[in-house]
């Protein structure tokens, strides 16, 4: 979703190649709808807009008259006259230098107006975008790629932005431009703007010519831009890798082959985008040799004054500017749809429901759990969870173990209600989960995750996170109770330590460790662990253990058990297979029933033992 963005070569920018909106109308008109606050402002920017482009086409004409007025003194002196009229000539340059101050002042006023609108527009936009975020339902993530959502919220909204601020007065400056001069042309002479407006064709099918022909290779440039970019970052993150493998020179062919058709690509749009200036001045200068061979003759004629001419040659000069201008325009207002429409597709996508209509309020949550006849499919079709049934009592400790694909990370994600059962229900303490507050259901969970999340800030703002509230006192407690204080205070600034954006300049361990401390302050009454103790020393699995015994003391626990040998103690092991408990028992009867959890435990204890 990425914006196709113009590329400047040697010759300079090359024409900018559109996206095309899926429906540009339906668009266009929620824009102008969702701008309707700025209504008055915007009625400012126009008028302001169109008053300061008249007054600039003005212009021309009365420093025509004042050319007409010098070269009627030169004459008048010549035959023995008064003279060149310095006072009337001063007159008028007095009254032009008026109106191009008044251009100014109302062009300033409506950029500045146009700025404010756009930047609190896109404000508002990046607000409603962060507060939609969070009222999203899992599965819209699970359809979209992180990099796409990301697009939106800064391409698109950036795109948008400028798109609006530059497009919006340069269309009506242009057009207006194009009407005005056109005018002033007419009141001059109808026969030589008939002339000026002939050269119009000539230059559309030129510029409609190199456009259509430049192109395609300005998207072939733009497509191996992307895979030359691609392949160079995976070079340095995978040299390695590469290096292992002895993949150098396969690496490096693939590079070379893809540079040398970008290099080819660039070099074709670069050269016919460079072809358009020097083609344009030279249709352009054909209209000036016209327009003063005709201006001469009608000037011997007396159809038309010397000035006139002068007037005439400089709106003829101006005259393509507004149209090549249009051209411009039209491509940024549709790459400008286009963001504007994947934004409101974003905001008017489906809201998970953050209310109940009646909502549960316990004031003492004890942590009793129960899943009755749960069916669940990420897709309706494909239904996974077939007929989930367990009940769980408050303070017991259930792990849930089976092999990959089992279903045993979506029964925590339904648990924790990130998504819906198709049918069936899921009870806390005898109420249905769908009859709470999802705000309010969450503040009973707590969860450490095999991928742990830390984020770029202070260690102590990130144990925080549990618990907003808490007194650093609160903080350092929890941190002693997950065996991480001692580490900490080894640490340069202790609490004060700033994790960096990556979070790698603390092991795996030790983030796993914080996450366990973060959730003891959270002091949740239902626990959702993720063992996350493969990756790590014996020693630090020791203390993560430690932690995670710590954290489970008087709670409801729901453990995803990837080492069986870890959840001996477990009060209920539920065995997962094609999305139903297939066994469940304490881990001796289940080694007794010698079935499928005998099979997986025996599997991993012969693995650990070669």
């Amino acid at each position: 979703m990425s914006n196709t963005k113009q590329k400047r070569g040697p010759m300079g920018p090359g024409p900018r190649v559109a996206e095309k909106p899926k429906d540009f109308k339906g668009t266009l008109k929620k824009l102008i709808s969702s701008m309707k606050e700025y209504k008055w402002r915007l009625a400012i920017i126009i008028v302001f807009a169109i008053a300061s482009t008249v007054f600039m086409i003005i212009g021309p004409k009365i420093l025509g008259n004042a050319t007409t007025e010098i070269f009627n003194g030169i004459m008048s002196k010549i035959t023995g006259g008064a003279g060149i009229d310095f006072g009337k000539i001063a007159q008028i340059l007095f009254i032009l230098l008026g109106l191009y101050i008044i251009s100014a002042i109302f062009s300033y006023i409506q950029g500045f107006i146009m700025t404010g609108v756009t930047q609190k527009y896109t404000y508002n936009l990046r607000k409603s975008i962060s507060k939609k975020i969070n009222r999203m339902p899992m599965s819209y993530f699970d359809k979209k790629t992180h990099g796409e959502v990301l697009s939106i919220i800064t391409n698109d909204v950036d795109t948008l932005s400028m798109s609006l601020n530059q497009s919006a007065t340069q269309l009506i400056t242009s057009i207006v431009t194009v009407i005005g001069i056109l005018i002033m042309m007419l009141s001059i002479n109808v026969q030589m703007t008939l002339i000026a407006i002939l050269i119009l064709p000539i230059a559309s099918i030129i510029t409609m010519f190199v456009v259509k022909h430049s192109q395609k290779h300005f998207k072939a440039q733009q497509e191996y831009l992307g895979h030359v970019n691609g392949e160079v970052e995976e070079m340095f993150s995978g040299h390695s890798v590469i290096k292992v493998f002895n993949a150098e020179d396969k690496v490096l062919r693939k590079f070379e082959r893809d540079n040398e058709i970008l290099c080819k690509s660039a070099w074709k749009s670069q050269f016919l985008s460079g072809l358009m200036h020097p083609i344009m001045t030279f249709v352009g200068n054909l209209g000036y040799v016209a327009v003063a061979i005709f201006g001469g003759y009608f000037a011997i004629k007396g159809k038309i004054t010397v000035g006139n001419i002068q007037s005439f040659i400089s709106y003829t000069k101006n005259f393509t500017q507004p149209i090549a201008q249009l051209a411009q325009v039209s491509n940024m207002i549709q790459s400008m749809i286009a963001a504007a429409e994947r934004i409101f597709e974003f905001l008017d996508s489906e809201e998970e429901e953050l209310f109940a209509k009646n909502p549960v309020h316990l004031d003492n949550v004890e942590g009793n759990v129960e899943f009755k006849h749960v069916k669940f499919g990420y897709d309706k079709d494909k239904i996974i969870i077939n007929d989930f049934n367990a009940k769980v009592k408050k303070g017991q400790k259930i792990a849930i173990v089976g092999p990959t694909g089992a279903g045993k990370t979506t029964m925590v994600k339904l648990l924790m209600r990130f998504y819906n059962v198709n049918s069936g229900e899921i009870l806390v303490d005898g109420h249905n989960i769908n009859d709470f507050d999802r705000s309010e259901l969450r503040k009973i969970f707590g969860m450490v995750l095999q991928d742990t999340w830390l984020f770029n800030g202070t260690i102590l703002e990130n144990l925080r996170y549990g618990k907003l509230s808490a007194s650093d006192d609160e903080v350092i407690e929890a941190a002693k109770m997950a065996h991480v204080h001692h580490f900490i205070q080894t640490l340069p600034e202790s609490y004060h330590m700033v994790l960096n954006e990556e979070t790698d300049n603390i092991s795996q361990g030790q983030k796993q460790l914080l996450t366990i401390a973060r959730a003891i302050l959270a002091d949740p009454k239902v626990l959702i662990l993720d063992e996350a103790t493969s990756s790590v020393d014996t020693r630090t699995e020791i203390l993560i253990q430690k932690a995670m015994d710590e954290l489970m003391k008087g709670r409801t626990s729901f453990i995803i058990a990837h080492r069986l040998s870890t959840i001996k103690d477990a009060d209920l092991i539920l065995v997962m297979k094609d999305g139903d408990i297939v066994e469940q028992g304490n881990h001796d009867e289940l080694l007794k029933k010698n079935g499928f959890y005998a099979n997986l435990y025996n599997s991993q204890f012969e693995k650990m033992a070669n």
